[in-house]
């Protein structure tokens, strides 16, 4: 099989449709487990007539406030929804109140909220 090589695959973008490369990014997304979330711009301050845009939030900060009575648990769900070590995520949670992930997606973050009050741990979503 002959090596493919990033020319190639720009080559082969530039002549897709949108479906295409959108069905390829969903198969890249499962296949190496990553999201392909486009990165959040800062934007200026709305102008009175998008006082609505303004209160929608695309995304999210989760910040554990208290540890609550199972440290050992919090921990482990840190440690499992952040890939950190035993040590850093032993360290995050005892600087609380700390971010555990920023920019998150309303989805996600309502998801690490679940499992870390599941474990004890009080949230925050900002």
């Amino acid at each position: 099989m002959a090596e493919v090589k990033r020319a190639d695959v720009l080559s082969y973008l530039e002549t897709a449709n949108m479906m295409e490369i959108s069905d390829l990014i969903s198969e890249i997304e499962e296949k190496f487990g990553v999201t392909a979330a486009a990165p959040v711009a800062v934007a200026a301050a709305p102008a009175a007539g998008d006082a609505e845009a303004a209160e929608v939030k695309d995304s999210f900060d989760v910040v554990i406030t208290e540890v609550g009575q199972s440290k050992i648990k919090v921990i482990k769900v840190v440690r499992a929804v952040t890939d950190l070590g035993l040590k850093e995520a032993k360290d995050l949670v005892d600087s609380a109140p700390k971010a555990i992930k920023e920019g998150v997606t309303q989805a996600e973050a309502d998801e690490l909220k679940a499992k870390l009050e599941e474990a004890g741990a009080t949230i925050e979503l900002k």
